[in-house]
């Protein structure tokens, strides 16, 4: 059953049209991220999901009752549709104690005092914050502070919770921890998560399914992270997931060429799904795709060699395209072949083929 589902919603800011018929679904359970370019909406929608904004046409459901309902004029407020929210700056009361922190949206919905000290103390458990009831934010770090953040939402709603970049003032150590504190909690708790971020390796990290949006508003692909990074959809899913490389190509009695030479063969084959009738396009492969063969006729010239810590990634010049390679530590580095200044062959892998003109 659908936990959340947003039905042809529309939101316009003055004549700017934010979201333009914008539909998405989240199962019950299920940790979905959004990612996408800075003014796609993702923030919009969250704050359509909360009820901070009215949109101009569609329904918004959450656990099978409509919050919102344009055609049926129904507009629950924002406190009664039970979604907790945890925000990229913690959005802490500096005032109040981290008991009186989480226990606020339970005094606001008027819960029994005899049954808010037990409901706390159980959010700080799932938070790995016991004993710090009585401390203020000040003595806390950006962790622990987070931490408080993501235990007051708790108190709002178990089953639904919405994160706003969540761990973006963090270090990348608490990152990462924080990351893995958000899945084994959603997992004891079974906690439907919406989950906000520019950062597209914490979204392949944490969440079960990806939402990837362009800069018109529009939904360029939802899938899980190795169908996005294995299939991707377009160009811009290509380019907005990981590091790419880009060459042209183009097609000649079925077979693939490398359109700055116009001899060399990248693939015997053209992939089934590729346009028909297309004579140009766009070779997409990823750093660690490409591969250094002696024997291969694509030949280049390395031109910045940086090694980091768990992989080598070099600069490659090729007919003056630059490429990007990453290798993992091997006993091929220890001979000192591949060093700045020397040539090298390329051969590509897994490689990802994009109209031109479609992608242009």
């Amino acid at each position: 059953m659908e936990k959340v589902a947003l039905e042809d919603i529309t939101v316009r800011y003055g004549k700017k049209v934010v979201l333009d018929h914008f539909s998405m679904h989240i199962n019950s359970g299920q940790i979905i991220g959004i990612v996408g370019p800075s003014g796609c909406g993702k923030t919009t929608i969250v704050r359509t999901i909360c009820g901070f904004v009215t949109p101009d046409t569609g329904t918004v459901s959450i656990g099978g009752k409509t919050m919102f309902s344009r055609e049926k004029r129904v507009n629950v407020p924002p406190e009664q549709r039970g979604v907790g929210v945890v925000f990229q700056d913690y959005a802490v009361w500096p005032h109040l104690s981290v008991y009186d922190n989480i226990a606020y949206p339970l005094k606001k919905h008027h819960v029994e005092k005899n049954q808010i000290s037990a409901v706390v103390e159980e959010a700080l458990g799932q938070v790995n914050m016991i004993g710090y009831a009585k401390y203020m934010p000040n003595q806390l770090s950006g962790g622990q502070q987070q931490r408080v953040a993501i235990a007051r939402a708790l108190t709002s709603s178990k089953s639904f919770l919405i994160m706003d970049e969540p761990i973006t003032n963090l270090d990348a150590k608490l990152r990462e921890q924080m990351l893995i504190e958000i899945r084994m909690m959603q997992e004891e708790l079974g906690t439907t998560i919406l989950y906000i971020t520019h950062d597209q390796e914490a979204a392949m990290q944490l969440c079960d399914q990806i939402l990837i949006m362009q800069s018109d508003g529009s939904i360029a692909q939802i899938g899980t992270d190795e169908e996005i990074i294995t299939h991707p959809s377009n160009r811009f899913v290509f380019t907005f997931i990981g590091v790419s490389n880009f060459l042209p190509v183009f097609l000649e009695g079925g077979v693939c060429k490398l359109d700055l030479e116009g001899k060399v063969c990248v693939s015997p084959t053209v992939p089934e799904d590729f346009p028909k009738g297309t004579t140009k396009a766009m070779m997409g492969v990823r750093p660690m795709d490409i591969l250094f063969d002696d024997a291969s006729p694509i030949r280049a010239q390395i031109t910045q060699a940086i090694f980091l810590g768990n992989m080598y990634n070099y600069f490659v010049s090729y007919q003056g395209k630059e490429l990007r390679v990453q290798r993992l530590p091997s006993g091929d580095e220890l001979d000192d072949r591949y060093h700045e200044g020397a040539e090298v062959g390329l051969r590509f892998v897994q490689e990802h083929y994009f109209d031109r003109e479609a992608s242009e």
